[in-house]
């Protein structure tokens, strides 16, 4: 949710779940489309599936930016990120050691990235997603396995 509800009125596109758990899965993304996947997974659609058809189903968001969607899901040691833009889509799965991430974000960085980080926590992970070198920081929504599980964390510089 934004600090100030009047934002709302600006852009539909600023208040959405951005982290949800299912069927054993972490689903992390910048937008609506959380939801969509949530429900394909809880259907029984593969990781990958479930992306691909979101996002192209939902497509980029048609705001001034062309704000790309992206979303990931994690489960156990795999990994399959996403992000449609005003130009493709992209959806590739990996597999994950520990301390080891893939990043990407809204308009800086949206080709996948490998991204080593010392966190212990999903608070310290958001913390230090945030604390990256970035023109306009907002937010950083993380999640960390423990014991089969997800902690969630967010920072927004508050």
């Amino acid at each position: 949710m934004p600090d100030d509800v009047k934002d709302m009125e600006k852009s539909p596109y600023i208040s959405y779940n951005c982290v949800k758990i299912v069927n054993n899965a972490a689903v992390v993304t910048n937008g609506s489309h959380t939801d969509t996947i949530y429900e394909k997974i809880a259907m029984g659609y593969p990781a990958r599936d479930a992306l691909a058809l979101s996002l192209l189903a939902m497509d980029y968001e048609k705001d001034s930016l062309n704000t790309p969607r992206i979303a990931i899901v994690l489960k156990g040691d795999a990994a399959f990120l996403g992000i449609v833009t005003k130009d493709g889509l992209n959806v590739s799965g990996f597999h994950l050691l520990d301390g080891e991430c893939m990043m990407v974000s809204t308009y800086e960085k949206t080709a996948f990235s490998p991204l080593v980080i010392d966190a212990t926590s999903a608070d310290d992970v958001a913390r230090k997603m945030y604390d990256l070198t970035f023109e306009k920081p907002v937010c950083a929504a993380g999640v960390y396995q423990v014991d089969g599980g997800f902690e969630m964390g967010v920072y927004n510089g508050q």
